[in-house]
């Protein structure tokens, strides 16, 4: 897509405003790291033009303070105090499943995905935000926690403006068949290679 500009174009009788402000439904999938970044930098975009931003995060431990959401609270305070940009919510769903499962087991923490999906789905039904991260998503589908055909079905059903950006390996080929952007991250180099460990400022 040289400069922007579209190769293709759909015969699907829209007109090209309303093609090009259709919601997307994108998947950040692949082995290496970027993939929230590049999602949140997405959602950054969205609250810039004033959309609401609704992050739910699967996998990260509730315990751990993430520099991303240090930033979007205070960019949600920054718009409850001056209305500049756009409202914002932070979600860390469960006990973080795929790191640290201190509190029940396997049923447990397909159960607090299931709420944590049903959740989701209520928003989406009732058009509460206009960007939603579902970050490391694609974890609670691939354990089958959350059927991917209802997530399927329930995300392209979605009306208004709801764009909506799904993370995690392993995305299910359900998942990269609906969306309209999947991007896979491919590991060339990593300073783990080298013996090093995540660095504050870079992993968090």
């Amino acid at each position: 897509m040289p400069q922007g500009r579209v190769t293709v174009v759909p015969e699907d009788g829209l007109t090209t405003r309303q093609r090009r402000n259709r919601s997307l439904l994108v998947v950040h999938t692949g082995e290496m790291k970027g993939k929230s970044t590049a999602a949140f930098g997405l959602a950054l975009r969205g609250w810039n033009q004033g959309w609401s931003i609704g992050v739910f995060q699967f996998v990260k431990s509730a315990k751990w303070k993430v520099g991303e959401e240090a930033a979007f609270r205070a960019l949600g305070r920054l718009h409850e105090q001056t209305g500049e940009g756009g409202p914002v919510e932070w979600h860390k769903m469960g006990h973080g499943w795929s790191w640290i499962r201190k509190e029940g087991g396997e049923d447990d923490h397909a159960l607090q995905a299931g709420n944590g999906w049903a959740e989701i789905r209520r928003r989406i039904e009732n058009q509460v935000h206009e960007v939603y991260v579902l970050d490391e998503f694609t974890y609670p589908i691939k354990w089958g926690w959350v059927d991917v055909r209802e997530v399927v079905d329930v995300l392209a059903a979605r009306e208004g403006r709801q764009h909506v950006i799904i993370t995690g390996r392993d995305a299910a080929p359900e998942l990269i068949e609906a969306a309209d952007l999947v991007m896979e991250t491919t590991k060339i180099k990593h300073p783990m290679d080298a013996g090093q460990k995540g660095q504050r400022g870079i992993e968090w």
